[in-house]
């Protein structure tokens, strides 16, 4: 590691993972052979699966799965309360005793483009692609492709669009 990263204690980093600097992780775990870019902040109990590429600017939280090569643009927001708050009924700021994580779930192969924003309790699935700027509010089907906001299914994937992506970023 170097001086430019907070890279605490408890992160498990799986083998051969490359990070960039100005990087914050904490109690997460990184598969092996993954790509990690610039402003990135994983949180704790968030889990990042082998061979992602995850791109600068990106926000993982607490709360979030992503599973085996995924690739995740630049500016990618993921959120895990759906009531947020600042403070609790009594006026105090709220701890994490107030409110419950959210859980998301990106499953294997999917692509989330350029400044997509995830709200929480929602799948993407497996080889989805979100197109760029996309605010997703429901479950994406595995093999389609989902833009917009809120995103709608724009077409199902088949073999030839494999290695197409309008998620690129």
């Amino acid at each position: 590691m170097n001086t430019f990263n907070s890279i605490a204690d408890d992160v498990k980093l799986g083998a051969d993972v490359r990070l960039s600097k100005f990087i914050n992780l904490y109690g997460c775990e990184i598969g092996d052979e993954t790509k990690i870019g610039a402003f990135v902040e994983i949180q704790k109990n968030a889990k990042v699966g082998r061979r992602c590429k995850i791109s600068s600017h990106s926000f993982i939280c607490e709360g979030v799965t992503i599973e085996d090569n995924v690739f995740i643009g630049h500016g990618v927001m993921f959120t895990n309360d759906i009531y947020p708050r600042a403070t609790a009924a009594d006026g105090n700021l709220q701890t994490e005793a107030d409110w419950k994580v959210e859980k998301t779930l990106v499953k294997r192969g999917a692509s989330v483009g350029t400044g997509a924003t995830i709200l929480p309790n929602v799948t993407i699935g497996e080889n989805a692609i979100v197109g760029a700027g996309s605010v997703i509010t429901r479950d994406v089907p595995a093999n389609t492709v989902v833009a917009g906001n809120p995103a709608k299914v724009l077409r199902a994937l088949n073999t030839s669009d494999k290695n197409k992506s309008l998620a690129a970023g």
